[in-house]
């Protein structure tokens, strides 16, 4: 099956997911054909296949406020864990120092590796890592280490900034 019918195939029962009212953010279990939307450079590519591997390494592991570890982790720790172990890079431990590193992009500039913050409650702050142009890796309270798209209607309600690191 090439590239262009997957594609075809998980738009189709995404669009079928949206229309059938279900708000509920969609998990993408690791052993779904490809998920990439975009390619546009070799780096970006090698960069979505590190995610990737990190994603279907950490997939189930539920979340736990604080938490660092494979028994539990919380969204802010596992951006950390993944920017030190994949790119060399040290984050800072929480979601309010993560949004000061790096550069402020608009959200129509995302791509592979950016960070995506959401404000989700009156002080509560959320962050994940982008997969594609689409597509963000994250720790849910609800449903532990998953994928969910940025234009659910949940994500897109509470979408705040994004930030870029040079990875």
């Amino acid at each position: 099956m090439d590239d262009v019918v997957v594609f075809k195939s998980l738009l189709c029962f995404m669009l079928l997911v949206l229309i059938s009212g279900c708000s509920q953010q969609v998990a993408i279990k690791p052993s779904d054909p490809t998920i990439a939307v975009n390619r546009p450079t070799p780096e970006l590519d090698y960069v979505q296949r590190q995610l990737l591997a990190q994603y279907k390494d950490w997939y189930g592991t539920p979340h736990q406020w604080g938490g660092i570890s494979k028994s539990g982790v919380d969204c802010s720790g596992l951006v950390k864990l993944i920017f030190k172990q994949q790119f060399s890079i040290h984050l800072p431990r929480t979601t309010a120092e993560q949004v000061k590193v790096g550069y402020s992009i608009k959200r129509q500039q995302l791509n592979t590796g950016d960070l995506v913050f959401f404000k989700t409650g009156v002080n509560v702050r959320h962050v994940g890592i982008m997969v594609d142009d689409l597509q963000f890796f994250h720790a849910s309270s609800s449903r532990g280490v998953i994928l969910s798209r940025l234009d659910n209607p949940y994500w897109n309600r509470h979408y705040w900034q994004s930030r870029r690191v040079d990875l």
